[in-house]
């Protein structure tokens, strides 16, 4: 387990980040996008319920809107709900949460056939990791998944994030590492892997993913 210190952002820095005007750049559909929109597709189900938990920018609360599902944007900063709501267009459920303290079984009145989170967990200590991945644990129906995604710590996009998320620290995963956290929970792990390796219609991340794919990913439910 990691037990590197990380200085978490606090919410002035995720406000002043989504308030930045480049930040419209991850409302795109690039390369990873879609590839994870492909691996969501087995998991979207009509009426019902997707939590996009850590929301940003509302991209994947307004795909979920799109496919059916009835999507709950959640994100510790104000400033990315109203992006996200702006993106949603008042289809999705926006909630302010802080994810470490605040108990989602009490603050939710759903509960989630899917869990999705791109780009969160890095941003945390391994001890608040667990709080939320068992936080996420507490809202899933029986039968649900959780679809996590973060980045990769041998990604050659870790060298240049810097320069694109001035003040934002986080501290990628190896695989190993992800899937540690899922599996010291209690959760089955589906799959695993890694996507982008090269940000092209054509990517070779069945056999370079895991390994140096920009983002990592897990699929996994209740035991």
């Amino acid at each position: 387990m990691k037990t590197k210190n990380l200085e978490l952002p606090g919410a002035q820095d995720w406000n002043h980040y989504w308030e930045r005007g480049q930040t419209q750049r991850f409302t795109r559909v690039s390369w990873s996008k879609r590839r994870i929109i492909r691996m969501l597709q087995p998991y979207l189900k009509t009426g019902c319920h997707a939590l996009d938990a850590g929301c940003g920018s509302g991209f994947f609360s307004q795909f979920f809107c799109e496919s059916g599902m009835r999507a709950t944007a959640l994100d510790y900063s104000r400033s990315a709900l109203e992006i996200a709501g702006s993106k949603t267009r008042g289809r999705a459920k926006l909630v302010q949460a802080n994810l470490v303290e605040d108990d989602l079984s009490v603050k939710l009145t759903d509960r989630y056939h899917l869990v999705f989170t791109d780009g969160l967990l890095e941003h945390f200590v391994p001890a608040d990791q667990d709080r939320i991945i068992r936080n996420l644990m507490s809202i899933l129906v029986d039968d649900g998944v959780i679809v996590t995604f973060v980045p990769n710590r041998w990604s050659p996009w870790e060298l240049i994030r810097p320069l694109y998320m001035p003040g934002i620290k986080e501290d990628p995963f190896r695989l190993g590492e992800l899937v540690d956290l899922h599996e010291r929970n209690h959760l089955k792990v589906l799959a695993r892997g890694g996507v982008n390796t090269v940000p092209f219609a054509f990517s070779p991340d069945g056999l370079f993913g895991s390994v140096f794919g920009m983002l990592l990913f897990t699929i996994a439910k209740l035991r």
